[in-house]
């Protein structure tokens, strides 16, 4: 099947990471997949939430927006809180960060997580946590006394898979997502691990040879993802990596 935008069905689109984006935060990155672009900084801060005081245990957690012109109609600003669907994203990308996080090796602190999407193509939640996992291993690199990576078990990344016109397809964009018979979004670590999977059938069930497919096809996907987030985090001078 050909896509709109000439790739093959097991292709991810082009994938950009620009680490220390902004100046201030002790992590920063800048993720793009395809059109998709989402900000995602990384703050450290020296207190943990009531119900994690004087157990010796850090705290990751995100927070996730889309900004009013980021699609192709303006929405309005989320003023009065996150919306149900920024909820879940922000839930999602907290769990899938904290699953290779040790927090016990970066003391009582709160790594905050902002993940702000500046242009949505579909797949914005994956880039979320794809792009967080580098902010956060940055900023836990820059702690005071503590050693750079110990706290940090494993990569974690995300990616989107689903069936557009019968043809299982991987990283879907909007126009395929918005017309997918099924779609999944699957967060696994570097090991080969699944974190969580999101799977719907939009229009028709699909069967587990289906299932298995679509795992099969996310899982290369972020095995792909990984090996450039280790290649940013190895590197001493560059800033800007491409898949």
């Amino acid at each position: 099947m050909a896509r709109a935008d000439g790739r093959a069905p097991d292709h991810l689109r082009p994938i950009v990471v620009t680490r220390d984006f902004l100046r201030h935060p002790e992590g920063s990155v800048l993720v793009e997949f395809g059109a998709t672009k989402v900000i995602c900084t990384a703050s450290v801060e020296d207190k943990v939430p009531p119900f994690l005081k004087g157990q010796g245990l850090g705290w990751v957690t995100a927070e996730y927006a889309m900004l009013p012109r980021a699609t192709n109609t303006r929405s309005p600003r989320e003023n009065r809180g996150p919306s149900g669907r920024s909820q879940e994203i922000q839930r999602l990308v907290g769990r899938a960060l904290r699953a290779v996080i040790d927090r016990a090796k970066f003391g009582e602190r709160t790594v905050w997580v902002d993940c702000d999407v500046i242009q949505a193509d579909g797949g914005t939640r994956t880039a979320a946590i794809t792009g967080g996992f580098i902010a956060v291993a940055d900023a836990l690199a820059r702690i005071p006394g503590v050693q750079p990576m110990a706290p940090v078990r494993d990569c974690v990344a995300a990616v989107s898979v689903g069936i557009v016109s019968g043809q299982p397809v991987l990283d879907l964009n909007y126009v395929e997502d918005s017309a997918a018979e099924v779609d999944m979004n699957v967060v696994m670590t570097g090991a080969g691990d699944f974190v969580e999977v999101q799977g719907t059938a939009e229009q028709v069930p699909f069967n587990r040879n289906r299932l298995d497919e679509l795992l099969g096809l996310a899982a290369s996907g972020i095995r792909k993802l990984v090996t450039l987030q280790r290649r940013a985090l190895d590197a001493r001078g560059d800033t800007v990596f491409r898949l």
